[in-house]
């Protein structure tokens, strides 16, 4: 067993990945950056504040087009201010969108 120094069920894995997000019943979409991402959260940067409890669906789209886009709803844990006009969203995964 791989030892990562964390007391998590999933290794966190650096990315930076193109993100967009989406409030439900919305079609408007919003765009982020992923920081990190695991088999139960994702955590990544928005430019408005966004509310604990809301849900959200999010579209992760990596670099190379070797590999298809990830769409996931969360639910987010935290948000937090990290620079004028730059939020750190942590959401929580609650499933994948099947395509």
């Amino acid at each position: 067993m791989l030892d990562s120094g964390e007391s998590r069920d999933f290794i966190r894995m650096n990315t930076a990945c193109d993100v967009s997000y989406k409030f439900p019943d919305s079609n408007q979409a919003f765009a982020g950056k992923s920081i990190n991402i695991s088999g139960s959260g994702i955590l990544f940067t928005a430019a408005q504040f966004i509310d604990a409890g809301i849900a959200l669906e999010v579209k992760v789209t990596p670099e190379k087009s070797l590999t298809p886009p990830m769409v996931a709803y969360v639910e987010v844990i935290r948000s937090k201010e990290i620079k004028p006009n730059e939020f750190e969203i942590a959401a929580e995964i609650k499933g994948i969108k099947e395509s």
